[in-house]
Protein backbone atom coordinates (compact mmCIF):
# COMPACT_ATOMS: atom_id res chain seq x y z
CA UNK A 1 0.00 0.00 0.00
CA UNK A 2 1.36 3.41 -0.97
CA UNK A 3 2.31 5.70 1.91
CA UNK A 4 0.16 8.88 1.96
CA UNK A 5 2.09 12.06 1.23
CA UNK A 6 3.58 13.61 4.38
CA UNK A 7 3.52 17.31 5.21
CA UNK A 8 6.94 18.96 4.84
CA UNK A 9 6.37 20.32 8.36
CA UNK A 10 6.02 16.84 9.90
CA UNK A 11 9.45 15.38 10.72
CA UNK A 12 9.83 11.61 10.71
CA UNK A 13 9.05 9.69 13.88
CA UNK A 14 12.72 9.40 14.78
CA UNK A 15 13.34 13.07 14.02
CA UNK A 16 10.44 14.10 16.26
CA UNK A 17 11.80 11.97 19.09
CA UNK A 18 15.26 13.45 18.65
CA UNK A 19 13.95 17.02 18.57
CA UNK A 20 11.78 16.38 21.60
CA UNK A 21 14.76 14.96 23.48
CA UNK A 22 16.81 18.07 22.72
CA UNK A 23 14.00 20.32 23.96
CA UNK A 24 13.62 18.30 27.16
CA UNK A 25 17.36 18.57 27.74
CA UNK A 26 17.17 22.35 27.35
CA UNK A 27 14.19 22.98 29.63
CA UNK A 28 15.25 20.55 32.35
CA UNK A 29 18.69 22.12 32.37
CA UNK A 30 17.04 25.56 32.55
CA UNK A 31 14.87 24.60 35.52
CA UNK A 32 17.74 22.95 37.35
CA UNK A 33 19.92 26.04 36.85
CA UNK A 34 17.38 28.54 38.20
CA UNK A 35 18.48 28.28 41.82
CA UNK A 36 22.08 29.25 41.07
CA UNK A 37 21.45 31.52 38.06
CA UNK A 38 21.78 35.30 38.44
CA UNK A 39 18.48 37.11 38.99
CA UNK A 40 19.30 39.42 36.06
CA UNK A 41 21.88 39.63 33.26
CA UNK A 42 22.26 42.33 30.61
CA UNK A 43 25.88 41.66 29.63
CA UNK A 44 26.74 41.54 25.91
CA UNK A 45 23.13 42.28 25.07
CA UNK A 46 23.66 44.59 22.06
CA UNK A 47 25.37 42.05 19.76
CA UNK A 48 22.77 39.43 20.66
CA UNK A 49 19.90 41.77 19.81
CA UNK A 50 21.61 42.70 16.56
CA UNK A 51 21.95 39.05 15.58
CA UNK A 52 18.31 38.34 16.45
CA UNK A 53 17.04 41.17 14.24
CA UNK A 54 17.94 39.26 11.07
CA UNK A 55 15.05 38.03 8.87
CA UNK A 56 14.37 34.29 8.63
CA UNK A 57 16.52 32.43 6.09
CA UNK A 58 15.31 31.10 2.76
CA UNK A 59 16.51 27.65 3.74
CA UNK A 60 16.31 25.98 7.12
CA UNK A 61 18.76 26.04 10.04
CA UNK A 62 19.79 23.04 12.12
CA UNK A 63 17.45 22.55 15.09
CA UNK A 64 20.24 22.33 17.68
CA UNK A 65 21.62 25.69 16.50
CA UNK A 66 18.24 27.33 16.95
CA UNK A 67 17.89 25.88 20.44
CA UNK A 68 21.29 27.29 21.36
CA UNK A 69 20.08 30.73 20.27
CA UNK A 70 16.92 30.37 22.34
CA UNK A 71 18.90 29.29 25.39
CA UNK A 72 21.24 32.27 25.04
CA UNK A 73 18.30 34.66 24.69
CA UNK A 74 16.62 33.18 27.76
CA UNK A 75 19.57 34.20 29.91
CA UNK A 76 19.17 37.93 29.22
CA UNK A 77 17.00 40.42 31.10
CA UNK A 78 15.60 39.85 34.56
CA UNK A 79 14.79 36.26 35.30
CA UNK A 80 11.12 35.94 36.22
CA UNK A 81 11.56 32.19 36.82
CA UNK A 82 14.31 32.82 39.39
CA UNK A 83 13.69 32.22 43.13
CA UNK A 84 15.24 35.64 43.78
CA UNK A 85 12.81 37.46 41.49
CA UNK A 86 10.46 39.42 43.75
CA UNK A 87 9.88 42.41 41.46
CA UNK A 88 6.48 43.31 40.04
CA UNK A 89 4.34 40.16 40.44
CA UNK A 90 6.46 37.03 39.86
CA UNK A 91 5.48 34.46 37.27
CA UNK A 92 5.85 30.79 37.97
CA UNK A 93 6.12 28.71 34.82
CA UNK A 94 5.29 25.28 36.24
CA UNK A 95 6.99 22.46 34.38
CA UNK A 96 3.74 20.47 34.26
CA UNK A 97 2.00 23.43 32.65
CA UNK A 98 4.71 23.63 30.01
CA UNK A 99 4.15 19.95 29.21
CA UNK A 100 0.41 20.61 29.04
CA UNK A 101 0.97 23.44 26.56
CA UNK A 102 3.23 21.22 24.46
CA UNK A 103 0.52 18.56 24.30
CA UNK A 104 -2.25 21.09 23.67
CA UNK A 105 -0.33 22.80 20.86
CA UNK A 106 0.44 19.55 19.08
CA UNK A 107 -3.13 18.22 19.45
CA UNK A 108 -4.36 21.66 18.34
CA UNK A 109 -8.01 21.16 19.24
CA UNK A 110 -10.37 24.12 19.10
CA UNK A 111 -12.15 24.97 22.35
CA UNK A 112 -13.90 28.27 21.55
CA UNK A 113 -17.15 26.30 21.36
CA UNK A 114 -17.91 22.96 22.95
CA UNK A 115 -18.85 20.76 19.98
CA UNK A 116 -15.40 20.35 18.30
CA UNK A 117 -13.68 19.08 21.49
CA UNK A 118 -16.30 18.42 24.19
CA UNK A 119 -14.00 16.38 26.43
CA UNK A 120 -11.33 19.11 26.51
CA UNK A 121 -13.97 21.78 27.11
CA UNK A 122 -15.29 19.65 29.97
CA UNK A 123 -11.83 19.47 31.53
CA UNK A 124 -11.55 23.28 31.42
CA UNK A 125 -15.13 23.79 32.60
CA UNK A 126 -14.56 21.45 35.54
CA UNK A 127 -11.65 23.51 36.82
CA UNK A 128 -13.66 26.72 36.38
CA UNK A 129 -16.59 25.22 38.31
CA UNK A 130 -14.16 24.34 41.12
CA UNK A 131 -12.92 27.95 41.17
CA UNK A 132 -16.45 29.36 41.32
CA UNK A 133 -17.16 27.06 44.26
CA UNK A 134 -13.94 28.05 46.06
CA UNK A 135 -14.93 31.70 45.81
CA UNK A 136 -18.40 31.06 47.16
CA UNK A 137 -20.24 31.89 43.95
CA UNK A 138 -23.66 30.32 43.26
CA UNK A 139 -24.53 27.61 40.76
CA UNK A 140 -25.57 30.33 38.30
CA UNK A 141 -21.94 31.47 38.03
CA UNK A 142 -19.59 30.96 35.11
CA UNK A 143 -15.83 31.14 34.71
CA UNK A 144 -13.77 31.71 31.58
CA UNK A 145 -10.02 31.58 31.08
CA UNK A 146 -8.49 34.65 29.43
CA UNK A 147 -5.00 35.69 28.27
CA UNK A 148 -4.55 37.66 31.51
CA UNK A 149 -6.02 40.00 34.10
CA UNK A 150 -6.30 42.94 31.71
CA UNK A 151 -8.64 41.01 29.41
CA UNK A 152 -10.59 39.75 32.42
CA UNK A 153 -11.05 43.30 33.67
CA UNK A 154 -12.18 44.42 30.21
CA UNK A 155 -14.82 41.69 30.05
CA UNK A 156 -16.01 42.53 33.57
CA UNK A 157 -16.43 46.23 32.71
CA UNK A 158 -18.28 45.40 29.48
CA UNK A 159 -20.57 43.02 31.40
CA UNK A 160 -21.26 45.69 34.04
CA UNK A 161 -21.88 48.36 31.41
CA UNK A 162 -24.27 46.12 29.47
CA UNK A 163 -26.18 44.97 32.55
CA UNK A 164 -26.50 48.36 34.23
CA UNK A 165 -26.58 50.88 31.37
CA UNK A 166 -27.54 49.04 28.19
CA UNK A 167 -26.55 50.78 24.96
CA UNK A 168 -26.66 54.32 26.38
CA UNK A 169 -23.69 54.50 28.67
CA UNK A 170 -21.77 57.73 28.09
CA UNK A 171 -23.21 59.27 31.26
CA UNK A 172 -22.22 56.23 33.33
CA UNK A 173 -19.66 56.55 36.14
CA UNK A 174 -17.45 53.92 37.75
CA UNK A 175 -15.39 54.07 40.93
CA UNK A 176 -11.86 52.89 41.68
CA UNK A 177 -9.27 53.66 44.34
CA UNK A 178 -6.11 55.64 43.68
CA UNK A 179 -4.21 52.35 44.14
CA UNK A 180 -6.13 50.36 41.52
CA UNK A 181 -4.26 48.62 38.70
CA UNK A 182 -3.96 50.77 35.56
CA UNK A 183 -5.62 48.07 33.45
CA UNK A 184 -8.98 49.17 34.88
CA UNK A 185 -8.79 52.65 33.36
CA UNK A 186 -7.37 51.18 30.17
CA UNK A 187 -10.21 48.66 29.98
CA UNK A 188 -12.77 51.42 30.58
CA UNK A 189 -11.37 53.26 27.57
CA UNK A 190 -11.60 50.12 25.41
CA UNK A 191 -15.15 49.63 26.66
CA UNK A 192 -16.06 53.01 25.16
CA UNK A 193 -16.30 54.99 28.40
CA UNK A 194 -14.98 58.56 28.45
CA UNK A 195 -11.90 59.09 30.66
CA UNK A 196 -13.88 61.37 32.98
CA UNK A 197 -16.31 58.54 33.74
CA UNK A 198 -13.65 56.85 35.90
CA UNK A 199 -13.87 58.34 39.40
CA UNK A 200 -10.84 58.07 41.69
CA UNK A 201 -11.77 57.39 45.31
CA UNK A 202 -9.34 58.14 48.12
CA UNK A 203 -7.70 55.53 50.32
CA UNK A 204 -7.09 55.29 54.06
CA UNK A 205 -3.72 55.13 55.83
CA UNK A 206 -3.45 51.43 54.87
CA UNK A 207 -3.98 52.36 51.19
CA UNK A 208 -7.39 50.67 51.09
CA UNK A 209 -10.40 52.23 49.38
CA UNK A 210 -12.36 54.44 51.79
CA UNK A 211 -16.06 53.40 51.73
CA UNK A 212 -17.11 56.79 53.11
CA UNK A 213 -15.44 58.63 50.25
CA UNK A 214 -16.95 56.12 47.82
CA UNK A 215 -20.46 56.79 49.11
CA UNK A 216 -19.96 60.55 48.86
CA UNK A 217 -18.67 60.31 45.28
CA UNK A 218 -21.70 58.24 44.24
CA UNK A 219 -24.10 60.70 45.86
CA UNK A 220 -22.46 63.68 44.13
CA UNK A 221 -22.75 62.00 40.72
CA UNK A 222 -26.39 61.08 41.25
CA UNK A 223 -27.19 64.72 42.12
CA UNK A 224 -25.50 65.74 38.86
CA UNK A 225 -27.80 63.43 36.91
CA UNK A 226 -25.10 60.89 36.10
CA UNK A 227 -25.50 57.11 36.31
CA UNK A 228 -23.16 55.31 38.73
CA UNK A 229 -22.97 51.68 37.63
CA UNK A 230 -19.73 50.01 38.77
CA UNK A 231 -17.30 49.93 41.67
CA UNK A 232 -13.97 48.10 41.37
CA UNK A 233 -12.24 46.90 44.53
CA UNK A 234 -8.74 45.43 44.78
CA UNK A 235 -7.91 42.11 46.42
CA UNK A 236 -4.21 42.86 46.60
CA UNK A 237 -3.04 46.15 45.09
CA UNK A 238 0.00 46.22 42.81
CA UNK A 239 2.04 48.57 45.02
CA UNK A 240 1.57 47.21 48.55
CA UNK A 241 -0.78 44.22 48.30
CA UNK A 242 -3.52 46.09 50.18
CA UNK A 243 -6.98 44.50 50.25
CA UNK A 244 -9.89 46.91 50.05
CA UNK A 245 -12.70 46.48 52.65
CA UNK A 246 -14.63 44.10 50.43
CA UNK A 247 -17.58 43.47 52.74
CA UNK A 248 -18.30 47.17 53.25
CA UNK A 249 -17.91 47.94 49.55
CA UNK A 250 -20.14 45.00 48.62
CA UNK A 251 -22.87 46.27 50.95
CA UNK A 252 -22.62 49.78 49.53
CA UNK A 253 -22.69 48.49 45.95
CA UNK A 254 -25.77 46.40 46.71
CA UNK A 255 -27.50 49.37 48.35
CA UNK A 256 -26.69 51.65 45.41
CA UNK A 257 -27.44 48.93 42.82
CA UNK A 258 -23.91 49.04 41.40
CA UNK A 259 -22.05 46.17 39.79
CA UNK A 260 -19.32 45.01 42.19
CA UNK A 261 -16.10 43.86 40.53
CA UNK A 262 -13.04 42.63 42.45
CA UNK A 263 -9.64 42.73 40.81
CA UNK A 264 -7.93 39.79 42.48
CA UNK A 265 -5.35 39.25 39.73
CA UNK A 266 -2.51 39.30 42.25
CA UNK A 267 -4.09 38.32 45.54
CA UNK A 268 -7.19 36.34 44.65
CA UNK A 269 -5.72 32.86 44.88
CA UNK A 270 -4.83 33.36 48.54
CA UNK A 271 -8.53 32.54 48.90
CA UNK A 272 -7.37 28.90 48.86
CA UNK A 273 -5.69 29.39 52.27
CA UNK A 274 -7.35 29.98 55.65
CA UNK A 275 -5.56 33.30 56.19
CA UNK A 276 -6.31 34.39 52.66
CA UNK A 277 -10.03 33.72 53.06
CA UNK A 278 -10.07 35.92 56.16
CA UNK A 279 -8.21 38.70 54.34
CA UNK A 280 -10.53 38.46 51.32
CA UNK A 281 -13.78 38.23 53.29
CA UNK A 282 -16.56 39.66 51.13
CA UNK A 283 -15.13 38.59 47.79
CA UNK A 284 -17.90 36.01 47.53
CA UNK A 285 -20.37 38.90 47.12
CA UNK A 286 -18.73 40.15 43.93
CA UNK A 287 -20.53 40.16 40.59
CA UNK A 288 -17.24 39.45 38.81
CA UNK A 289 -13.76 38.49 40.01
CA UNK A 290 -10.51 38.77 38.06
CA UNK A 291 -7.87 36.14 38.82
CA UNK A 292 -4.46 35.44 37.32
CA UNK A 293 -3.46 31.77 37.58
CA UNK A 294 -0.11 32.87 36.10
CA UNK A 295 0.44 34.65 39.42
CA UNK A 296 -1.21 32.86 42.34
CA UNK A 297 -1.15 29.37 40.83
CA UNK A 298 2.37 29.80 39.38
CA UNK A 299 1.33 29.01 35.80
CA UNK A 300 2.98 30.36 32.62
CA UNK A 301 2.21 33.91 31.55
CA UNK A 302 -0.92 34.23 29.45
CA UNK A 303 -3.27 32.46 31.87
CA UNK A 304 -5.95 34.75 33.29
CA UNK A 305 -9.45 34.04 34.56
CA UNK A 306 -12.77 35.81 35.06
CA UNK A 307 -15.48 34.49 37.35
CA UNK A 308 -19.02 35.90 37.04
CA UNK A 309 -21.84 35.44 39.53
CA UNK A 310 -24.51 35.58 36.79
CA UNK A 311 -23.55 33.57 33.72
CA UNK A 312 -26.45 35.05 31.73
CA UNK A 313 -25.21 38.61 32.35
CA UNK A 314 -21.73 37.65 31.15
CA UNK A 315 -23.19 35.90 28.11
CA UNK A 316 -25.42 38.86 27.14
CA UNK A 317 -22.37 41.12 27.08
CA UNK A 318 -20.30 38.86 24.81
CA UNK A 319 -22.36 36.42 22.76
CA UNK A 320 -22.89 36.83 19.02
CA UNK A 321 -24.18 34.27 16.56
CA UNK A 322 -22.89 33.35 13.10
CA UNK A 323 -24.32 30.75 10.74
CA UNK A 324 -20.91 29.23 10.01
CA UNK A 325 -20.14 28.37 13.65
CA UNK A 326 -20.74 24.86 15.04
CA UNK A 327 -24.02 24.19 16.79
CA UNK A 328 -24.34 25.96 20.14
CA UNK A 329 -24.09 24.02 23.35
CA UNK A 330 -27.35 23.75 25.29
CA UNK A 331 -25.61 22.23 28.32
CA UNK A 332 -24.75 24.80 31.05
CA UNK A 333 -22.04 22.49 32.30
CA UNK A 334 -20.41 22.32 28.87
CA UNK A 335 -20.18 25.98 27.80
CA UNK A 336 -19.19 27.65 24.57
CA UNK A 337 -16.38 29.82 25.96
CA UNK A 338 -16.64 32.26 23.04
CA UNK A 339 -20.06 33.23 24.39
CA UNK A 340 -18.44 34.54 27.58
CA UNK A 341 -15.40 36.44 26.30
CA UNK A 342 -14.21 38.53 23.32
CA UNK A 343 -12.28 35.56 21.94
CA UNK A 344 -13.57 33.25 19.23
CA UNK A 345 -10.25 31.67 18.30
CA UNK A 346 -8.49 30.57 21.45
CA UNK A 347 -5.97 27.95 22.43
CA UNK A 348 -6.76 25.11 24.81
CA UNK A 349 -5.31 26.98 27.77
CA UNK A 350 -7.37 24.93 30.21
CA UNK A 351 -4.93 22.03 30.05
CA UNK A 352 -2.11 24.11 31.57
CA UNK A 353 -4.40 24.56 34.60
CA UNK A 354 -6.01 21.12 34.70
CA UNK A 355 -2.81 19.06 34.48
CA UNK A 356 -0.80 20.59 37.37
CA UNK A 357 -3.84 20.73 39.66
CA UNK A 358 -4.54 17.04 39.09
CA UNK A 359 -0.88 16.06 39.10
CA UNK A 360 0.20 17.88 42.26
CA UNK A 361 -3.14 18.15 44.06
CA UNK A 362 -4.73 21.32 45.43
CA UNK A 363 -3.05 20.93 48.82
CA UNK A 364 0.39 21.43 47.27
CA UNK A 365 -0.72 24.83 45.97
CA UNK A 366 -2.29 25.73 49.32
CA UNK A 367 0.94 24.93 51.17
CA UNK A 368 2.97 26.95 48.66
CA UNK A 369 0.69 29.97 49.09
CA UNK A 370 0.81 29.65 52.87
CA UNK A 371 4.61 29.64 52.64
CA UNK A 372 4.54 32.95 50.73
CA UNK A 373 2.41 34.54 53.46
CA UNK A 374 4.90 33.31 56.07
CA UNK A 375 7.90 34.57 54.12
CA UNK A 376 6.41 38.04 53.64
CA UNK A 377 5.81 38.28 57.37
CA UNK A 378 9.41 37.32 58.16
CA UNK A 379 10.89 39.71 55.59
CA UNK A 380 8.72 42.54 56.89
CA UNK A 381 9.83 41.84 60.45
CA UNK A 382 13.51 41.87 59.44
CA UNK A 383 13.29 45.04 57.36
CA UNK A 384 11.23 46.83 60.00
CA UNK A 385 14.07 46.16 62.47
CA UNK A 386 16.47 48.28 60.38
CA UNK A 387 16.45 51.90 61.66
CA UNK A 388 17.51 53.24 58.25
CA UNK A 389 14.37 51.90 56.56
CA UNK A 390 10.77 53.05 56.62
CA UNK A 391 8.48 50.00 56.40
CA UNK A 392 5.03 51.48 56.97
CA UNK A 393 2.60 48.73 55.99
CA UNK A 394 2.47 45.23 57.43
CA UNK A 395 1.77 42.84 54.55
CA UNK A 396 -1.85 41.76 54.19
CA UNK A 397 -0.73 39.18 51.64
CA UNK A 398 2.81 38.57 50.34
CA UNK A 399 4.04 42.04 49.37
CA UNK A 400 6.44 44.20 51.41
CA UNK A 401 7.12 47.87 50.55
CA UNK A 402 9.91 49.96 52.08
CA UNK A 403 12.14 52.97 51.45
CA UNK A 404 15.18 54.73 52.94
CA UNK A 405 14.01 56.71 55.94
CA UNK A 406 13.95 60.43 55.09
CA UNK A 407 15.54 59.58 51.73
CA UNK A 408 14.91 61.14 48.33
CA UNK A 409 13.72 59.40 45.18
CA UNK A 410 17.35 59.26 44.07
CA UNK A 411 18.29 57.58 47.37
CA UNK A 412 15.59 54.96 46.83
CA UNK A 413 16.64 54.26 43.25
CA UNK A 414 20.30 54.01 44.28
CA UNK A 415 19.36 51.55 47.00
CA UNK A 416 17.39 49.51 44.46
CA UNK A 417 20.39 49.42 42.13
CA UNK A 418 22.69 48.22 44.92
CA UNK A 419 20.26 45.46 45.88
CA UNK A 420 19.66 44.25 42.33
CA UNK A 421 23.37 44.33 41.48
CA UNK A 422 23.85 41.43 43.91
CA UNK A 423 22.58 39.10 41.19
CA UNK A 424 20.74 37.10 43.85
CA UNK A 425 17.56 39.14 44.16
CA UNK A 426 15.61 41.47 41.86
CA UNK A 427 13.20 44.06 43.29
CA UNK A 428 11.11 46.77 41.63
CA UNK A 429 9.99 50.22 42.73
CA UNK A 430 6.70 52.11 42.80
CA UNK A 431 5.58 55.70 43.46
CA UNK A 432 3.18 55.80 46.42
CA UNK A 433 1.71 59.12 47.49
CA UNK A 434 4.51 61.05 45.87
CA UNK A 435 7.37 59.01 47.31
CA UNK A 436 9.36 56.17 45.76
CA UNK A 437 9.17 52.82 47.55
CA UNK A 438 10.96 49.57 46.86
CA UNK A 439 8.75 46.53 46.82
CA UNK A 440 9.20 42.80 47.28
CA UNK A 441 6.39 40.60 46.03
CA UNK A 442 7.05 37.05 47.22
CA UNK A 443 5.04 34.73 45.00
CA UNK A 444 7.39 32.46 43.06
CA UNK A 445 6.96 28.77 43.81
CA UNK A 446 10.78 28.59 43.87
CA UNK A 447 11.17 31.26 46.58
CA UNK A 448 11.82 29.50 49.87
CA UNK A 449 13.01 30.60 53.35
CA UNK A 450 16.73 30.33 52.61
CA UNK A 451 16.63 32.63 49.57
CA UNK A 452 14.26 35.14 51.18
CA UNK A 453 16.46 35.28 54.30
CA UNK A 454 19.40 35.91 51.99
CA UNK A 455 17.42 38.62 50.19
CA UNK A 456 16.63 40.39 53.46
CA UNK A 457 20.30 40.34 54.44
CA UNK A 458 21.31 41.67 51.01
CA UNK A 459 18.90 44.58 51.58
CA UNK A 460 20.31 45.15 55.06
CA UNK A 461 23.85 45.23 53.69
CA UNK A 462 22.84 47.57 50.86
CA UNK A 463 21.24 49.94 53.36
CA UNK A 464 24.37 49.90 55.52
Amino acid sequence: MTEPPRSPFDPSLNQMRSMGSEVVDLVTRFVDDRYAAPSSDYTDLAPLLASLSSPPPEHGTAFHELLETIETAAGKGFDTANPGFVGYIPGGGLFASALADFVACVLNRYTGVALPAPAFVQMEAGVLRWLCDRFGLPSTSQGVLTPGGSMSNLSAIVAARTAKLGDRYLDGTMYVSDEVHHSIAKSARFAGLPPESVRIVGTDDALRMDPGSLGEAIAVDRRRGLKPFLVVASAGTINTGAVDPLTEIAALAEREELWFHVDGAYGGFFQLTDRGRRALDGIERADTITLDPHKGLFLPYGTGCLLARDSDALRRAHEMQAHYLPRQSDDPGLPDFSSFSPELTRDFRGLRLWLPLHLHGVDTFVRALDEKLDLAGRVHQRLASLPALEVPWAPELSLVAFRPRDGTTEDAENLLQRINSSGRVWLSSAPIRGRTYLRMCILSHRSHPERMHEAAEIIAAAVA
